[in-house]
C-alpha cells in the first residue's frame, strides 16, 4: 500500500506523491515565544514527529523546518511585564521549548529558523505584493487586500462575504477592507524595529511563516503542517500571500493535527484548564505522554486526562513488560553454557512466527493510511499477546525459538524507531515505573522485594499457607504480584 495523507486543501485522502521524487519538503508552524509549552503543543511536536520519522523510515531524502515565532505583540508584552527586551523573552523560551521537546524525544528538525533572521526576505515578499497589487500602504502598516486573491479562504471553506456579515470599515481605519491583513506593522513608542521602505517597523505574524519557508524549501513545497487552529487565520493568510507574490502553489498538501480536550471540554488558557509540558511530566514520564498522543489518530480530538494517560501507561507497561521478559531470556542463554538443543518450532511458535512474519508489511499498511499510529499500535498489542503466550508455553528454548525471539524483539526496534518508543531498556522503564507508583504507597520497595524473596522460599519448601499469607499481605497494601515462568514482579494496583 502506497502512503496516503488526509489533504485540508480538498478534504480527501490522497495518494502521496512529492514534487521531487525521493525527497520532501516538511515545513511545521513551530510556537510564539513567550511562555512555557503546553501539551497542545506536546501533541503538535510529537505527531510531526513520527511524520518525520516516518517518512524517513519509508526512504524519503526529508527537509523538515520548524520555526520560531521570536517577534510579536504577546512577546513584546510580556518583555514589558518584566521590564526587559523582547530579545531576552524570545531567548529564554527558545531554550526552555527546546528542553520541552528534547525531553518527549522529538528529532531535531532540518532547520530551525527564527523569523527576526528573515526580515529581509520578509520584505521582499512585501514588495513583490505591493507591485501586484495584492497589498497596499496605510500610514506606516502594510495589508494583504483578501478581495484582489480569488483563492482566498480555499483552505478553511469559508465564504468571505459571510465572514464580514456584521463587520464593517470604521473612518479612520487603515484597512480597506475589514478582512485585509497586516503584512507589516509600523513602530510604536518603546517597540523593536527593522527599518523597511516604508517606515521602521516589524512583520506581521502571517508572512513570516511565508518567507522562511521560502528560504528552506522553494516557492513550492510537499507538506506544510500545525495545529487545526491553524488552518484559519494563518494558513489561509500564508497561501494568500505567497501564491500572490510567486504566482503558483504554495503547498501540496495541509495536514492539520487535532485539538486536545480536558476532561473532554476544548484546552484554552482562559478557561484556564491548560497544563504546560513540564508539570505532566512530573507525574507521567514521557513515553507515556507520547504513547498517549499515538494511541489516537492525529486528526482525532485527544482528550486529555488522568484517566487516559494511566490507560495509556498501562499499555506501555505491557508491552514493556513483554520485551524485557525477551531481553532476559536473551541474556541467559548468551551467558556461557551448552548450545540450546535443535528443535522445531511447536504450534504457538509457528502461530508467532507468521505475526512477525506479518509485523512490518501490517506496521507500514497503518502508517501509509494517513500515518494511522493508533492502527500501529494495535499490531504491537496483538504481538505481544503472541509473544508472551509462545512465552508461557515453552518449556524449552531451542535454537528455532530464540532465533524467533530475537527476530521478535528486533522488530519491536524497529517500529520503535519510527514511534520515538522504547529508547530506554524495557527492564529499566518499568523499574522506573515502579518507584514511580512506589510514591503512593505506604510499604517500602526493599520491603517488598524482601517478601517476594521470602514467599518464593516459602513455596519451594511447600509451605503454601505462608506463600499465601504474604501476597494477601501485599495486596492489601496496594501490591499485586505478578507470577512468571521468569520468576515474580510486583505492581502496584
Amino acid at each position: 500500500m502506497a502512503l496516503r495523507v488526509y489533504n485540508t486543501l480538498t478534504s480527501e485522502k490522497e495518494l502521496f506523491v512529492p514534487l521531487i521524487p525521493g525527497r520532501v519538503g516538511m515545513y511545521v508552524c513551530g510556537v510564539t515565544v513567550y511562555d512555557y509549552c503546553h501539551i497542545g503543543h506536546a501533541r503538535a511536536g510529537i505527531v510531526f514527529d513520527i511524520i518525520y520519522r516516518y517518512l524517513k523510515y519509508a526512504g524519503y531524502d526529508v527537509t523538515y523546518v520548524r520555526n520560531y515565532t521570536d517577534i510579536d505583540d504577546k512577546i513584546i508584552n510580556r518583555a514589558n511585564q518584566e521590564g526587559t527586551d523582547y530579545r531576552t523573552i524570545a531567548d529564554r523560551y527558545i531554550e526552555a521549548f527546546d528542553e520541552d521537546m528534547a525531553s518527549l524525544g522529538l528529532a531535531k528538525p532540518t532547520v530551525e529558523p527564527k523569523a527576526t533572521d528573515h526580515i529581509g526576505g520578509i520584505i521582499s515578499i512585501i514588495e513583490a505584493l505591493i507591485a501586484k497589487g495584492h497589498a497596499y500602504v496605510s500610514a506606516g502598516d502594510v495589508y494583504y487586500a483578501v478581495e484582489t486573491f480569488t483563492g482566498y479562504l480555499k483552505l478553511s471553506g469559508r465564504n468571505l462575504e459571510d465572514m464580514q456579515a456584521g463587520a464593517r470599515v470604521e473612518v479612520g481605519d487603515k484597512k480597506r477592507h475589514p478582512m485585509d491583513f497586516a503584512l507589516w506593522k509600523g513602530s510604536k513608542p518603546g517597540e523593536p524595529w527593522w527599518h523597511s521602505p516604508w517606515g521602521n517597523g516589524r512583520p506581521g505574524w502571517h508572512i513570516e511563516c511565508s518567507a522562511m519557508s521560502m528560504e528552506f524549501l522553494g516557492k513550492t513545497f510537499d507538506i506544510h503542517g500545525g495545529g487545526k487552529d491553524l488552518v484559519f487565520p494563518h494558513h489561509e493568510n500564508e497561501i494568500a500571500q505567497s501564491e500572490g507574490a510567486n504566482g503558483c502553489q504554495f503547498v501540496r498538501y495541509w495536514l492539520h493535527n487535532g485539538f486536545v480536550n480536558i476532561n473532554a471540554e476544548k484546552m484554552s488558557k482562559s478557561l484556564g484548564n491548560f497544563f504546560t509540558i513540564r508539570d505532566v511530566l512530573k507525574t507521567y514520564d514521557a513515553e507515556t505522554l507520547r504513547f498517549f498522543i499515538l494511541s489516537a489518530h492525529y486528526r482525532s480530538p485527544l482528550d486529555f486526562s488522568d484517566q487516559n494517560l494511566d490507560e495509556a501507561r498501562s499499555g506501555l507497561e505491557r508491552i514493556n513488560s513483554c520485551l524485557a521478559a525477551l531481553d532476559e531470556i536473551v541474556a541467559e542463554q548468551s551467558a556461557p553454557r551448552a548450545p540450546a538443543p535443535a528443535g522445531a518450532l511447536a504450534e504457538v511458535g509457528l502461530e508467532l512466527q507468521e505475526k512477525a512474519d506479518q509485523f512490518l508489511p501490517r506496521f507500514t499498511e497503518a502508517m501509509d493510511d494517513d500515518f494511522n499510529s493508533a492502527l500501529a499500535l494495535g499490531v504491537l498489542f496483538e504481538t505481544v499477546r503472541c509473544t508472551n503466550r509462545f512465552i508461557a508455553e515453552t518449556k524449552e528454548m531451542t535454537q528455532a525459538s530464540l532465533a524467533l525471539i530475537s527476530r521478535i524483539r528486533g522488530l519491536f526496534a524497529e517500529a520503535g524507531g519510527v514511534l520515538g518508543l522504547f529508547s530506554t531498556a524495557p527492564a529499566v522503564w518499568l523499574e522506573g515505573l515502579k518507584a514511580a507508583k512506589a510514591g503512593g504507597i505506604s510499604m517500602a520497595p526493599d520491603e517488598i522485594e524482601r517478601l517476594i524473596v521470602e514467599r518464593a522460599e516459602a513455596r519451594a519448601a511447600k509451605n503454601f499457607k505462608r506463600g499465601d499469607e504474604i501476597r494477601d499481605l501485599l495486596l492489601e497494601n496496594g501490591i499485586q504480584l505478578l507470577d512468571s515462568a521468569q520468576g515474580t514482579t510486583w505492581n502496584v494496583k
